[in-house]
Parts: structure tokens; sequence; C-alpha cells
């Protein structure tokens, strides 16, 4: 007797399930989000221009992010540092 593995669709072709690994990262930032406030809006925006900048400096110039151009990717991640700034001061 043998037994249809779960990761086989009816075409016998082998496949991973799902893996919603994006949303418990999505939801963990937002735990952090909400436990540092603007704290981590600046941890957040801080990191991701790091990783912008050195992947520009590389030849980075098209993203996957919905902004697309590298230097509107910048601007916006440096107003949310500044935004976080503010935040912290007020």
């Amino acid at each position: 007797m043998t037994t249809q593995s779960p990761t086989r669709d009816g075409t016998g072709a082998d496949h991973a399930p799902y893996d919603p690994l994006r949303l418990c990262i999505f939801a963990t930032i937002a735990l952090l989000g909400w436990l540092l406030g603007p704290y981590a809006v600046i941890l957040f925006g801080a990191l991701g221009f790091t990783g912008y900048w050195q992947a520009r400096r590389a030849g980075l110039t098209r993203s996957k992010c919905f902004l697309r151009d590298t230097r509107l990717v910048l601007g916006y991640l440096a107003v949310l540092v500044a935004a976080g700034i503010v935040g912290v001061i007020r």
C-alpha cells in the first residue's frame, strides 16, 4: 500500500507547500514597531537605507520595491528616519 505524498498535486509533480514566512516577518516587524515606536522606525529605516545605499553603490538602479527607482527608495527611507527622529524628540 502506497500513500500519496502531501506535496504531490494530481500531476505527479513534487512541489513544496506554501510557506507564509513573509507574513510572520511582517507581524514581527509590526510588533517591534508597536513596542518600540519611533525608535523602531529609526532602526528599520536606517537599516533599509544602509542596505539600499550599498546595493546602489554596487550597481542596483531598479528595485522590486513599489517605488522601483532606488533613488526614490533611499529618499523614502531617509524621510522615515527623519520622522522617527522627530517622534523621539517630541
